[in-house]
């Protein structure tokens, strides 16, 4: 199963008509196209985009999953399309949720997504596992958010960077599918390829039901498996925690942050979006009114949820706290969307990230329902066990049989209206100009520091190629925003000269599956970039469009001078410093050379072996 989101969607099909002839699209029935990012449309740019899938979709015969279904990873759990044991790729970088359900799912950059669409296959760079067992059990006020923060307190942003978590343990067991959502959803901010936990007999028989009998694989784990690293929780150790300001990993016990001021709230995403958390926050806020001047902001995941929320009167506890419930969507992870802030702003979100910029100037604490509802009480960040709230009675998810009517949120092309046959790549776009990696790559070194001086590390997609700008499906317009909300580079577009070496630190290009953030760097004549390491799906993005890049896992020990002259052997990785010293990354894979040398991976792939 494939699938295209609306921000990516529009670069989706504008690669497919660049690089394939009709009719674009090898399977319809695997192929979807899922409008969450923006919705309904904050501007121009994202109408043009969205209304561009559509257009395409009836050429096609694609699904849309539009504006009011919600967000594409939970939808296609909810429709059964994603499925215990398939595999399922998207513009999506939290797509790894659906290992929720025991489905692998990788986000991918929108080149990725388009060869898929075309091709029906690609490439896979099989990544280590490392287990993470829990142990043990908490109560509600704690909840699965707080769980998935003290993960990624003990592994930190680059924890499992490039390899496959699997969940085990009676904790992981016993979590709720909503919780267990959560868990995999936060597996991108761990580093993760992609997240696994164990499936029980009642969600797989949720599952049957709603694959509408196409039938479920239940995985299991192979007997004598073997973990590259193993990490025990125990889960009753847990207590409510919030992910400060700026990382996902920069975790802290409420106890140590309570009595914090804030300014307003955002309860949803594809993290804390489901029923369930909806249900966590309502038992606190019931009876009760948000502090003045507080603002309270409520976006479902998707319309299954909102649906339920209206039937069983959450939402009337909601509106009655005086909070502000929106229309399914990603929202707050967005820009122009609920769930922004200004300088000064400080917010608590239920969402996932927190980098510096991403959703404004101003300041996001990562909280569970729990804590945020305790918190627009009082207008500071507390706890809830104070509380001692009473958990409101409900039927979890994987209980709950009553989906929305398919017509009331997608729509698919009558069948007399696509066209038929396998698409085929156009060879007229693969010219010698397009082929080719460089021997040898010279320029100026230009590194990318902390304030004390160090390399940056987490640098993520956001400071590259900030989300406000996603509209934008020009390579030429990328380069003008490249680190504009980077603290100290924001004027690295002007500055910097054709032919430099970019230099970086660790987990480099964390965060969304967005393109933009590898081609910005294409019209400002970057020759190559090397990092410590870089993001899972990031690499397969730099990778796909042919960009040179190194990874070189002791560049911080290599003592490179800002502006000086280097010399790189690009196919060996070999580094010749200007004072002569020589120095080693790690050479580029087999597959990195050969998309590289084929001029990206629509070359690499569209029939020459």
């Amino acid at each position: 199963m494939r699938s295209a989101r609306d921000f990516g969607g529009a670069s989706v099909v504008k690669n497919l008509k660049k690089y394939y002839g009709p009719p674009y699209v090898d399977d319809v029935a695997k192929t979807f196209f899922t409008f969450d990012c923006n919705v309904p449309a904050r501007d121009t740019g994202y109408a043009e985009n969205q209304q561009a899938c559509r257009v395409f979709a009836r050429e096609t015969g694609i699904r849309v999953f539009d504006v009011r279904a919600g967000i594409g990873s939970h939808v296609v759990i909810e429709r059964g399309i994603a499925r215990p044991g398939s595999i399922v790729v998207g513009t999506d970088s939290h797509l790894n949720i659906l290992g929720a359900i025991g489905c692998f799912g990788q986000g991918m950059g929108d080149r990725d997504i388009a060869y898929v669409f075309a091709s029906g296959r690609n490439w896979f760079e099989v990544p280590a596992t490392m287990q993470v067992v829990l142990e043990g059990q908490f109560d509600y006020p704690v909840t699965a958010k707080d769980v998935t923060l003290a993960v990624i307190r003990e592994l930190g942003s680059a924890g499992a960077l490039g390899k496959v978590i699997e969940f085990t343990g009676s904790g992981a067991e016993a979590l709720s599918f909503a919780g267990k959502i959560t868990l995999a959803s936060m597996a991108t901010e761990m580093g993760a390829v992609a997240a696994f936990l164990p499936v029980d007999k009642k969600t797989a028989a949720w599952f049957e039901a709603r694959a509408a009998g196409k039938g479920i694989d239940l995985t299991t784990t192979d007997s004598g498996v073997s973990y590259t690293d193993s990490l025990t929780v125990d889960l009753s150790a847990v207590e409510p925690l919030a992910a400060c300001p700026f990382s996902p990993s920069n975790v802290k016990p409420i106890s140590e942050i309570e009595g914090t001021r804030i300014d307003t709230a955002f309860l949803g995403s594809c993290t804390n979006g489901r029923f369930e958390d909806m249900v966590h926050a309502a038992s606190i806020l019931k009876g009760r009114r948000v502090k003045e001047g507080i603002s309270l902001k409520v976006v479902p995941a998707t319309e299954e949820v909102f649906e339920r929320m209206l039937a069983e009167g959450i939402l009337q506890i909601f509106v009655e706290a005086g909070a502000l419930v929106s229309n399914p969507g990603c929202s707050g992870c967005a820009s122009g969307q609920i769930g922004m802030v200004g300088r000064g702003e400080i917010q608590l979100s239920t969402s996932n990230r927190n980098f510096a910029g991403k959703q404004g100037k101003g300041e996001t604490y990562l909280v569970s329902p729990a804590v945020l509802a305790a918190s627009v009480l009082t207008g500071e960040i507390s706890s809830p066990l104070s509380l001692k709230p009473a958990l409101l009675d409900f039927t979890p998810d994987e209980e709950h049989d009553s989906p929305p009517e398919l017509s009331f949120i997608s729509w698919k092309a009558e069948a007399g209206e696509v066209q038929s046959g396998k698409p085929e790549p156009l060879p007229e776009t693969r010219t010698a100009d397009d082929k080719g990696c460089p021997e040898v790559v010279k320029g100026r070194a230009r590194l990318i520091k902390t304030p004390d001086g160090g390399l940056m590390d987490d640098i993520d997609t956001d400071m590259i190629f900030h989300n406000k700008y996603l509209s934008i499906t020009e390579i030429e317009k990328m380069g003008e925003h490249t680190f504009e909300t980077l603290d100290g580079y924001e004027k690295f577009a002007s500055s910097v000269e054709k032919g430099d070496i970019i230099i970086f630190g660790g987990n480099f290009g964390c965060g969304s599956s967005r393109q933009q953030a590898v081609d910005c760097f294409i019209p400002l004549g970057v020759s190559l970039i090397v990092t410590e390491s870089t993001g899972a799906i990031y690499k397969r993005n730099i990778i796909n469009s042919g960009f040179p890049f190194l990874e070189f896992p002791s560049i911080k020990d290599a003592g490179i001078e800002e502006g000086e002259l280097l010399e790189i052997d690009f196919e060996k990785g070999v580094i010749k410093r200007e004072n002569g010293d020589v120095i080693e990354a790690n050479p580029p894979t087999s597959v990195q050379l050969d998309i590289c040398r084929a001029g990206g991976l629509f070359a690499y792939s569209g029939g020459d072996d």
